[in-house]
């Protein structure tokens, strides 16, 4: 049993341990995880720590010492004196105050278990877990009696080489963080564990079909580290698994490895459902694998409660709709979850139906309620508006029923049909069917004339110099009022002619040079303000439904997602944008000063939370084009690599894009949010969930996509829709920005970017810069 700087490999020798006889019992000891393990053995089972994070352990200890020395020292407590430890809150709080990419307490917590699980930051009492608690650690550089304190060149070296540190911490700090909750007895997590672990499998492919399971599952799970196989063919089937980290073969005998899982991937859920033996062995593929565990029992209680909870109506002897008692709050709503059951599928006019009847009329139409919105954001999947103004019509009660009954009846229809008038905007103006149900219920008074007010579109009109501007005009506009609000737009004095065109004007052909003449004099908080301005003017006309459409497939519903369209066709213009300067700009300072120029717009850009174009900017300079410019990179200073440094793990796409959404979970709105990841998110759970379940709608997978367009930060719904630009107005210049000398100059220049959308050529224009060297 060695400590300190001198603990290295430890060898288990088979006998050496009481029983620990054969290969199998040593494999049997290592599975399980090290926090239910003897404290001694869990000792010997340590890891040695990597070069990295050894590194990383003496960089955090300097730069303390260099930064806030009185964190490191010796203290008491119940008459013990502990030598040069440092408290746990106090090391949680000066992470927070060193980096951005410090996300919360928590992900602070994580970072300094990734510390505690290799061995190199130490619980004076040998506790497994990091605590944000008034608790000694100590570093193992301070493990020793004689400690060497840090030159003032290692506080220094440690100083510059911080941040860095912090990044490769805050990028795996999550894993660690999880995997800590997860070894903890299902008893002892807290609600931010639970959360922690139910948004952790949210994103899991094996659970993607389960979305009301996992709020059972997040109770239950525990993490598993295997060495050599997790079962054998044969054996009985004891647990449930999903892999975390790794991969696996799936072995079965005579046939040998007939596929491979991965991360995401589950197995051995088929002996549970069966109460079979094993049907294959799973062979690791790679060493120290994790996986996420449910032991037999509770995999069966999970199963025995959603049944329990679950109500089924039926009509004809055929289910007609299902709902089942939610155990957590609804995630856009108030309302506690043992008071009401959900909707999880059913006919479309019984979900109707039973929305009505369960309404409440004790609070306005604008007031949120979570399943209205859910219906009427995602009806045009199920529930055509040929069929659902019908059903709204039945639904009113008649003369002959009571006439409470009828009124009541009435307001319900009328309070959806509100809501649905709001959310729809110009789509139900569209509609003959939806615009003859609005006149037959006598709304229009109420929402006609705001919806005209309020519904635009984006218009991309084409001048005769082959450049082009945007505007919103009302979905009603005339051609003279288009044609009034260019001319106001251009400030042009001259009698303008609007021409329809059935095909836009083809792009120009890319350029042959470089404007880094033009731009390089423009500020580049001008620049990212002027972006953030466009950007904004395009993201705020993308409508909720254009989401929908474009995930279900819009030509099944013959509506136009050109708003979407045209704002992730912005995203990539400024990506290759910045391949574009960088590939034409053909002297190495001048590209330099250019990667300089665009780490700075990026970075005006996230400061005003427009994600879309820093994303789009930082993927830019990853591209090939520039990434492989060794020389030009080579010359940037060490400062704007850290900060592209920084930049890029927020790229990191492991652990479904949890980087990215750490980041924006810490925003306040109006953000312009990552566009393509989004869709991603609707893409995944269309893909992972049927729409139609035994011939029911599958409300539960409607409710899922409702919650991703929710979290659209500029959402329109029900009463955004009303006050939109005044809850979240686009950033204005006195705002964001200071005066520029030539803001229609920048303006002019951001809109009408000039790019090379030819990998090939930009590619060959980036050899043409910096030849393969030989």
């Amino acid at each position: 049993h060695l400590t300190g700087k001198h603990r290295s490999v430890c060898w288990i020798m088979l006998g050496s341990w009481p029983g620990l006889g054969s290969s199998q019992a040593v494999q049997e000891c290592f599975s399980v995880p090290r926090s239910q393990l003897p404290l001694s053995l869990s000792r010997i089972l340590l890891q040695v720590p990597s070069e990295k994070i050894l590194r990383a352990e003496k960089g955090l200890r300097n730069a303390i010492l260099a930064r806030a020395p009185h964190m490191i020292r010796d203290r008491k407590y119940h008459l013990k004196t502990y030598r040069q430890c440092c408290v746990g809150t106090e090391l949680v709080d000066w992470l927070l105050q060193q980096s951005s990419c410090v996300h919360s307490r928590a992900h602070a917590v994580g970072m300094w278990q990734v510390l505690l699980e290799e061995g190199v930051l130490n619980h004076v009492d040998h506790e497994l877990n990091f605590q944000d608690k008034y608790l000694f650690y100590r570093f193992l550089d301070d493990e020793e009696e004689d400690a060497v304190l840090p030159s003032d060149d290692d506080k220094h070296e440690a100083e510059e080489e911080l941040q860095e540190t912090l990044l490769i911490l805050s990028q795996i700090g999550p894993d660690a963080l999880m995997r800590m909750i997860l070894r903890k007895p299902p008893g002892q997590r807290t609600a931010e564990d639970l959360e922690i672990i139910y948004d952790e499998l949210l994103h899991i492919k094996a659970l993607s079909h389960l979305s009301n399971t996992v709020s059972w599952l997040s109770h239950v799970l525990c993490v598993f580290a295997f060495y050599i196989s997790v079962f054998n063919q044969g054996e009985e089937g004891t647990s449930w698994y999903i892999i975390q980290k790794g991969s696996v073969n799936v072995v079965i005998y005579g046939k040998g490895v007939v596929c491979t899982l991965h991360e995401g991937d589950d197995f051995g859920k088929l002996a549970l459902v069966n109460d079979a033996p094993r049907a294959a062995s799973i062979v690791l593929r790679e060493d120290n694998c994790h996986f996420l565990r449910v032991d037999k029992e509770d995999f069966n209680r999970i199963l025995r409660d959603v049944e329990a909870n679950t109500v089924r109506l039926k009509e004809h002897d055929q289910d007609v709709l299902v709902l089942q008692k939610s155990l957590r709050p609804s995630s856009h709503g108030n309302i506690p979850a043992h008071f009401k059951y959900t909707v999880m599928s059913g006919s479309p006019e019984k979900i109707l139906e039973h929305l009505l009847e369960t309404m409440r009329l004790d609070i306005h139409f604008f007031d949120p309620d979570p399943a209205l919105d859910d219906f009427v954001l995602m009806h045009c999947v199920f529930m055509p508006i040929s069929q659902l103004c019908p059903a709204l019509l039945a639904s009113q009660g008649s003369e002959q029923e009571r006439l409470d009954y009828s009124v009541a009846s009435k307001r319900r229809v009328l309070s959806l049909a509100l809501r649905w008038a709001t959310l729809q905007g110009h789509h139900l103006l569209e509609d003959d069917t939806a615009l003859s149900f609005v006149g037959v219920r006598s709304i229009h008074k109420h929402t006609h004339a705001g919806i005209e007010s309020l519904t635009t579109i984006l218009l991309k009109v084409y001048c005769s110099d082959h450049t082009y501007t945007t505007l919103r005009v009302p979905v009603l506009a005339t051609g003279r009022e288009v044609t009034a609000a260019v001319a106001d737009k251009l400030g042009s004095t001259e009698e303008l002619l609007l021409i329809n065109l059935s095909n836009p004007l083809a792009e120009q052909e890319g350029p042959s040079t470089g404007s880094m003449s033009s731009f390089e004099l423009m500020s580049s908080k001008d620049l990212a303000c002027q972006m953030t301005q466009y950007d904004w003017e395009l993201f705020s006309c993308v409508h909720e439904y254009e989401l929908v459409y474009h995930t279900f497939g819009r030509q099944a519903y013959r509506r136009s997602t050109a708003n979407l369209e045209l704002f992730l066709k912005r995203f990539n213009q400024v990506q290759l944008w910045v391949v574009t300067e960088v590939c034409l700009c053909g002297t190495l300072s001048k590209r330099v000063q250019l990667l300089k120029k665009f780490i700075k717009i990026a970075a005006h850009c996230r400061e005003f939370k427009n994600l879309n174009s820093f994303f789009a900017i930082i993927m830019g300079m990853c591209n090939p084009a520039v990434s492989r410019l060794s020389q030009t990179w080579e010359k940037l200073p060490s400062k704007f690599k850290k900060f592209y440094a920084e930049f890029e793990s927020l790229l990191d796409p492991s652990r479904n894009h949890r980087a990215y959404r750490l980041t924006v979970a810490k925003m306040e709105p109006p953000i312009i949010p990552f566009m393509p990841l989004l869709i991603k998110d609707m893409t995944f759970t269309h893909e992972g969930n049927k729409t139609f379940i035994d011939g029911l709608v599958n409300f539960e997978k409607m409710v899922t996509h409702f919650i991703v367009v929710y979290n659209i930060p500029h959402s329109v719904l029900v009463l955004e829709a009303l006050v939109v630009l005044t809850l979240f107005p686009p950033p204005s210049d006195a705002e964001v920005s200071p005066a520029s000398k030539n803001p229609q100059e920048v303006r002019n220049y951001v809109r009408q970017l000039n790019v090379i959308d030819n990998q090939r050529t930009l590619s060959q224009l980036s050899f043409i810069l910096e030849p393969r060297r030989s």
